[in-house]
């Protein structure tokens, strides 16, 4: 049925006639459910079927809502119609079947459908989710499954341990495994959507968007691979096709819950926070998914991001709840307060459940050994890294060096040398990448060839040559920041020879002065910067506080702090040798 238009007549022509037409009564559908009228976005569903009926996505959104509803019988019977009349092809129907035929305890039923969508679906979708439902089968029906043959399952063992590499923030070795599995199993879509995923977050955008592209060719309805499209476009600036893929997805309602996840965080990252905000509030409907902090968070941002600032403050107060050693929500909750005083202009919030960027460096700042070991193996944060090393600005691109250097892992060596071999990279910031990498090869040579010697390192013992035995602690904590602080001012110095003897020999004379009674080290960044400058400075090198601090992503007074603290301890610098 095609859409109609609806005119006024009388003294009423002048007004705008309204387009009847499926797309009409979805986005009432979608308003209702922001307002929480089940019965009225079924109603609009079912008009929206009416006007394409021959859309198999339209009679699969309202099964979705029936489903919701609890009328699991009518929910498969409009599943069933789609596969026998609108779109055999879409095997997905036989898993949303199989939930729903479990929802109603007819377990046999449930296996029958489950055990066909696994034989007829060769990307296996929703392996993982059916995985589950296999086990909980097992045990309601008392026996093993009765699998014949199941395309999908080829290849889940190692899928399953690239998901886990994946959620561990462990992209490359992820992109390692996923690249394997891809000859063996070429039409395992969803081990091809992963791939795509870890080439994107570390920054691989081009292997993203192919593999992506590849994904399209062989099932153009994926929601995964649509989803992640609109992404990479939106990262090339494509306007265009954004907007295209933003009008194809917003008439998408998933009946999985991954699917509606996925789709949420997408619409919030493409700016349509309204429809973000919309299906975040369906998943916190479901007990399975309420609970999860996470997921409160970017329901919040949404709300907030819509200007529902009542609805954002429940919410981050319920994060708090959920997860309450977090400082996120408190974080968060600050800048409402901020925002809502008029002492801050509203900013569109990322969906991100970790402090911003710049936050982050700031809190890190403080710390004497950089990063927090919970932060290191954050994927979020992992992937924010690899992101801005390779779309951010300058001062991020070199703050994101420096704290790449305190992770230091096999993830960090490769991101860092896929960093030196661009082309068109800045060279002082290919520089810096290189030296963060020659300096994390000589800690692990260092770690191999000391690691059943004495306890102190083979830089620490160049550094104190003139102190007594007794002033050297075994792996103190002290120790372990001085040395901190010259191996970094080593890194960031290492094809200048002479810079590097003489700031050796200022930073022995400022220990040998200092310790054991001297304060901590906690800003290694600071000091070790104060420390190249006034290397810098005694071989007449043309330098300043701010070109200084813009090298180690810091600021310039802080520079200039540890400086002056290095003379007032040494009294003057030593002359060169």
């Amino acid at each position: 049925m095609k859409g109609k238009l609806v005119r006024a007549e009388g003294p009423l022509a002048n007004i705008i006639p309204i387009h009847l037409d499926a797309s009409f009564f979805f986005e009432r559908a979608v308003r209702s459910l922001d307002r929480n009228h089940v019965d009225k976005a079924l109603k609009y569903f079912r008009k929206a079927v009416e006007y394409e009926p021959e859309n198999p996505v339209n009679h699969c959104n309202m099964a979705g809502i029936l489903s919701e509803k609890g009328d699991y019988e009518a929910s498969n019977a409009v599943l069933a119609h789609v596969l026998e009349v609108v779109d055999p092809s879409m095997t997905e129907c036989y898993f949303y079947m199989a939930n729903n035929y479990a929802n109603m305890d007819r377990f046999e039923e449930a296996e029958k459908a489950l055990v066909t969508y696994l034989e007829e679906d060769p990307q296996g979708q929703f392996m993982t989710e059916a995985e589950e439902m296999m086990e909980l089968l097992y045990y309601e029906l008392d026996r093993p499954a009765k699998l014949n043959r199941i395309k999908s399952r080829k290849g889940v063992v190692e899928h399953d341990q690239a998901r886990e590499l994946l959620e561990e923030g462990k992209f490359a070795q992820a992109a390692e495994l996923l690249e394997g599995m891809s000859p063996d199993y070429p039409d395992y879509l969803a081990a091809r959507n992963n791939l795509a995923l870890a080439y994107y977050y570390m920054g691989l955008f081009p292997k993203a968007r192919e593999t992506i592209d590849e994904v399209l060719e062989q099932e153009p309805g994926n929601l995964h691979a649509l989803c992640n499209l609109a992404i990479f476009h939106q990262n090339e600036n494509r306007a265009d096709q954004v907007l295209l893929l933003i009008k194809k997805l917003r008439v998408i309602m998933p009946f999985q819950k991954e699917q509606v996840y996925k789709l949420a965080t997408t619409m919030g990252i493409l700016g349509q926070h309204d429809s973000a905000y919309t299906h975040f509030r369906r998943l916190l409907k479901d007990e399975e998914t309420a609970a999860d902090p996470a997921l409160a968070h970017y329901a919040a941002v949404a709300a907030y991001n819509t200007e529902r600032y009542d609805v954002a403050e429940r919410l981050w107060r319920h994060v708090s709840k959920l997860d309450p050693g977090s400082e996120v929500s408190k974080f968060y909750l600050s800048g409402l307060d901020a925002v809502r005083e008029g002492e801050r202009e509203p900013e569109k919030l990322s969906y991100h459940y970790h402090l911003p960027f710049d936050e982050q460096f700031r809190q890190w700042e403080n710390y004497g050994n950089g990063i927090p070991e919970e932060m290191k193996n954050d994927p979020l944060i992992r992937s924010s890294f690899f992101w801005a090393l390779r779309h951010g600005d300058r001062a991020t691109k070199l703050q994101v060096i420096h704290a790449l250097a305190m992770i230091g892992d096999y993830e960090v060596q490769q991101a860092l040398q896929s960093f030196v071999q661009e082309p068109d990279e800045d060279q002082d910031l290919v520089a810096a990448a290189e030296s963060v990498l020659s300096g994390l090869q000589l800690k692990e040579q260092n770690q191999g060839k000391n690691h059943d010697q004495q306890s102190v390192s083979g830089i620490t013992d160049r550094l104190l040559p003139k102190m007594q035995p007794s002033t050297v602690h075994a792996k103190s904590e002290t120790t372990s920041h001085w040395q901190a602080v010259v191996e970094r001012a080593l890194q960031m110095t290492e094809a200048k020879a002479e810079l590097q003897q003489e700031m050796e020999r200022i930073w022995t004379d400022y220990v040998s002065r200092v310790h054991p009674d001297g304060p901590g080290i906690k800003q290694i960044e600071g000091w070790a910067a104060g420390l190249e400058y006034l290397a810098a400075k005694i071989h007449s090198r043309p330098v300043t506080y701010q070109s200084i601090a813009e090298r180690y992503g810091i600021s310039a007074s802080t520079v200039s702090k540890y400086a002056r603290q290095i003379i007032r301890v040494c009294g003057s610098i030593p002359p060169t040798v």
